[in-house]
């Protein structure tokens, strides 16, 4: 029988959970912010030489598996992609490529999870091998690292919408109310 999290564990999946898939305050998240991209949106690049939403939606599946590898002892060269960090995807991908790539994602995260929510407090202040920071750091670092690139899948959707009539994505709700507190 699998034992309950600590109060500690609890509240980094919390994190985790905000970051990628569970509604929170900020706005979308990782997940939020890929739901409804079409891979013709998902393939469009700002400007020459960067990254689309689709390359940011793999490279957040490359860190998470970077993560478990560290948080496991894992061996390198195990991603299910050649590579690393960085994935290139062109336009021209199918939707069948695009959905692959996202349940990549997906299973990354749920994996990552599943670590995360087996370690316990002792685990927290260790760092693990092949990390910089601590396992504390390690873990929140992937909950910033998909907020960050939430952030900009959201500002890519919006240069999207104001450069190419035929790529727009539908408007963003306006915020729940003005007197939101600060």
């Amino acid at each position: 029988m699998a034992r309950a999290p600590s109060p500690q564990i609890i509240q980094l999946l919390a994190f985790v959970d905000a970051a990628y898939d569970h509604r929170s305050w900020h706005g979308p998240n990782l997940r939020g912010s890929l739901r409804g991209v079409t891979p013709m949106q998902a393939a469009w690049r700002p400007a020459p030489k960067r990254h689309n939403i689709w390359e940011l939606a793999v490279h957040a599946a490359y860190w998470k598996y970077v993560a478990v590898r560290r948080l496991a002892g894992a061996r390198r060269g195990s991603f299910t992609l050649k590579g690393s960090n960085w994935f290139e995807r062109e336009a021209g991908g199918t939707a069948t490529e695009w959905r692959a790539d996202l349940e990549l994602l997906e299973q990354s995260h749920r994996t990552f999870r599943d670590v995360v929510a087996n370690l316990t407090p002792r685990d927290l202040p260790r760092k693990p091998a092949g990390a910089e920071f601590d396992t504390f750091g390690l873990v929140s670092g992937v909950a910033a690292h998909d907020l960050y690139h939430a952030g900009q899948i959201q500002l890519v959707k919006r240069l999207m919408r104001t450069s190419n009539a035929e790529l727009r994505t539908e408007p963003e709700h306006e915020p729940r109310s003005e007197n939101r507190e600060v």
